[in-house]
């Protein structure tokens, strides 16, 4: 670091960035299965609107372990990739999964 430098250096802030010896490890960065929120959050929908379509249907494909809801990564993307138009006029585009 330059005298009068008011950066820090990089292995300053690479020592910053790393876990204290003896932590716990943190969640991974890409989860096999998320959160109703995490889901919501990867598709860019409220979390409300996949609850509403786990009672009314339509939506992705969801798991449930003991109380707790989540969604596998892979079913989102399957989901929202079969959502996929190339135009208004294609077969399926006007047809709804689900009651609003």
């Amino acid at each position: 670091m330059a005298v009068g430098s008011s950066f820090p250096s990089r292995t300053a802030a690479a020592a910053a960035l790393q876990p204290p010896l003896g932590a716990a490890p943190s969640a991974p960065a890409n989860p096999e299965f998320l959160t109703t929120e995490e889901a919501g959050a990867f598709l860019r929908l409220s979390p409300r609107t996949l609850e509403k379509q786990r009672v009314l249907g339509g939506g992705p494909r969801f798991r449930k372990f003991g109380a707790r809801v989540v969604y596998a990564a892979t079913d989102l993307r399957a989901w929202a990739d079969g959502r996929a138009y190339g135009m208004t006029s294609d077969p399926g585009y006007v047809q709804r999964d689900s009651v609003r």
